[in-house]
């Protein structure tokens, strides 16, 4: 699709060229009656001038394709042709009685005059051929408009030139401060829109901001912001009631496996009910975190940090894999956040790292200041595998334990909090994943001003 400023600045530029020559055409069309009359008299004196021939001591007005035009389009016209004592008339019958006697000797030019009786005009036109006075007088001629125009138009060619650019500057600076108008308010709803919260666009973009041409626009946009917040606001009610609802039948499910008599089969159903557990409770935090805004208080990385590798203790025990707490800077390790949310998001990097590292001996959790990471010493993920694996109901694990909604919860937890969750890893390198927050990139910046001190 073409710009619309330069689709409006071509489009002004055509408009603007065909109404400069409609009134060009318009202003020579309506002449005032003395300068018609002169602008005729001076293209019937030239067509005569180029039309007549001396030879010796005879003038001829030959018959060329302009006098015979001339002659049929001016029913009453009539001419004399003067050289010294040579003459040439036509039209003689039409003649009223002239304030001038022939041969004409007067000066050198072309003007109008009334005739005697004060009823109608005449053109004299006197021009020098060689060493003859060549004298023309022209009366009642219908000279066509595009003679006239021609006319005009040669000999104010360069008046013509200077008004056409003096017009074409005016449109040209007109259209491009339309144009930058126009593009403004574009870049203004723009704005408006990019400012709306994606996860939550019910703020609808005032009407009073924009121009009047954008207001459909900005209408259709604000209607389909309402209806997908409705959408949004839909599925995230059905997430968390269906998430809700299913909580109690699975606690009676799992109350009722422990009647079971079979240990094989009592413990594979338990492992399912788990498996059902961590799905519904996952889309239950994933739900709360989407429908409430987050109150950010001060929170200290390591004493979370500290209780999670304390409750995840017995279980990398059993699994045989070190964990360790490691300070890549000096504290405090301070961020705005919630603890739940917080801990939940480390939670699952942890409990991810024990489940799916496979070969992982040793599992380190670094603090820096604004940011936490969990990296393990296990075979890695294949290339390209991070991006999946945030994705809800990814899993790395081929055994398919586990929902895939952790890592979904944990980047959302961090979007809410202004972080981000990055992850790092490669066949054979084992798999770091990191909870940076903003704090981080406050403390990046001010580090080499640390460092100059």
């Amino acid at each position: 699709m073409r710009s619309i400023a330069r689709t409006f600045a071509f489009s002004l530029g055509i408009a603007a060229t065909v109404i400069f020559l409609a009134m060009l055409g318009l202003f020579i069309w309506r002449y005032p009656t003395e300068e018609r009359e002169f602008r005729a008299c001076q293209v019937v004196a030239a067509v005569l001038d180029r039309a007549t021939v001396i030879e010796g001591q005879k003038l001829t007005v030959r018959s060329t394709p302009a006098i015979e035009e001339l002659k049929a389009d001016s029913p009453n016209l009539w001419y004399v042709v003067s050289a010294g004592d040579l003459l040439n008339e036509y039209g003689s019958e039409h003649r009223p009685p002239l304030p001038f006697v022939f041969p004409y000797h007067g000066p050198i030019g072309s003007s109008v005059f009334s005739t005697l009786d004060q009823k109608s005009t005449f053109c004299l036109s006197a021009v020098q051929r060689g060493s003859l006075r060549l004298a023309m007088m022209v009366g009642e001629p219908q000279v066509r408009f595009g003679r006239i125009a021609r006319t005009f138009l040669l000999r104010r060619v360069f008046s013509i030139i200077l008004v056409a650019l003096a017009f074409a500057a005016t449109v040209a600076i007109g259209s491009a401060l339309t144009a930058r108008f126009v593009s403004r308010g574009i870049e203004r709803v723009a704005r408006r829109a990019l400012a709306i919260d994606p996860s939550a666009p019910q703020g609808l973009i005032s009407l009073s901001e924009v121009p009047i041409e954008l207001k459909p626009l900005v209408k259709a946009l604000n209607r389909a912001f309402g209806e997908i917040d409705a959408y949004i606001r839909m599925q995230r009610r059905f997430l968390g009631n269906a998430a809700h609802q299913l909580r109690t039948p699975l606690t009676l499910l799992r109350a009722k496996i422990d009647d079971v008599p079979d240990p094989a089969l009592k413990a594979e159903l338990v492992r399912d009910v788990r498996r059902l557990t961590s799905l519904v409770s996952a889309m239950l935090d994933l739900a709360r975190l989407q429908n409430h805004a987050i109150e950010k208080r001060p929170i200290d990385l390591a004493a979370i940090t500290l209780d999670v590798l304390a409750d995840f203790g017995p279980s990398a025990l059993d699994a045989g894999i070190e964990l360790a707490l490691e300070r890549a800077d000096e504290g405090p390790f301070l961020v705005q956040g919630v603890d739940a949310a917080i801990r939940s998001a480390l939670a699952n990097l942890v409990g991810n790292a024990l489940i799916h590292a496979r070969g992982a001996r040793r599992i380190v959790a670094t603090l820096g200041r604004g940011s936490i990471s969990v990296e393990d010493d296990g075979a890695g993920l294949p290339d390209c595998a991070e991006h999946k694996l945030l994705e809800p109901f990814q899993t790395g694990n081929s055994t398919g334990d586990g929902a895939g909604l952790g890592l979904s919860i944990v980047r959302e937890i961090m979007a809410a909090h202004g972080g981000e969750l990055v992850l790092a890893s490669g066949p054979g390198r084992g798999t770091t994943m990191r909870l940076r927050f903003p704090e981080a990139a406050a403390a990046s910046s001010r580090q080499p001003v640390l460092e100059a001190r």
